[in-house]
């Protein structure tokens, strides 16, 4: 299934079609976000097209998704387990740092809708989020100062691994009274 999350009815037929596909939906991970590298200093360059285009699909989407997902997040409740969503947000969510200003801002709005659902859906569905830090993948492997950062400072000395925030998601996943809560997943670069 593919859909373009930056548009509302491709959301809802992405929802539509999991449902369709598999008969229910017990646990929705918002995994899909963008991002822009601008220096924080260059204000220029975070002109209002590309606040609103992180805006859309780091904010507007996860929400629209939940919202689509609701229904059938609550039949998982009526089955005995709470229906879970998990956004993935970031690090810099958390933190002044990130990629940008606009996708940090993101990000930490992000984290408050995960909080404000987490209040409104309870108790039949929990809504929590991952915030990873750095994640070695083909989009940041020419990140090399990132990368030289999270080896120095990180108590970890590495970045992440998809699989290590797959781990993080699971986490959030299995524990049926974990709610509202914004885990980081930054290898303890958070404590320095």
């Amino acid at each position: 299934m593919q859909a373009d999350l930056a548009n509302d009815a491709d959301r809802v037929k992405l929802v539509r079609e999991a449902i369709a596909v598999w008969g229910r939906l017990d646990v929705l991970v918002n995994n899909a976000g963008i991002s822009r590298v601008i220096p924080h200093a260059d204000l220029a360059a975070a002109t209002p097209d590309v606040w609103q285009q992180l805006h859309e699909v780091n904010v507007v989407a996860p929400f629209r998704l939940v919202a689509q997902a609701q229904s059938a997040l609550r039949d998982a409740a009526a089955r005995g387990r709470p229906g879970c969503v998990v956004n993935v947000s970031s690090h810099a969510g958390v933190r002044p740092k990130g990629a940008s200003i606009p996708y940090a801002a993101t990000k930490a709005a992000l984290n408050h809708v995960t909080r404000l659902l987490a209040l409104s859906l309870a108790p039949d569905i929990r809504v929590n989020a991952v915030a990873p830090g750095l994640v070695d993948t083909p989009l940041t492997a020419d990140w090399t100062q990132a990368q030289q950062l999270w080896k120095e400072r990180s108590p970890m000395r590495r970045a992440a691994s998809p699989e290590d925030i797959a781990q993080a998601v699971s986490l959030l996943v299995g524990s049926d009274y974990l709610t509202g809560e914004i885990l980081l997943s930054d290898g303890g670069l958070n404590l320095t």
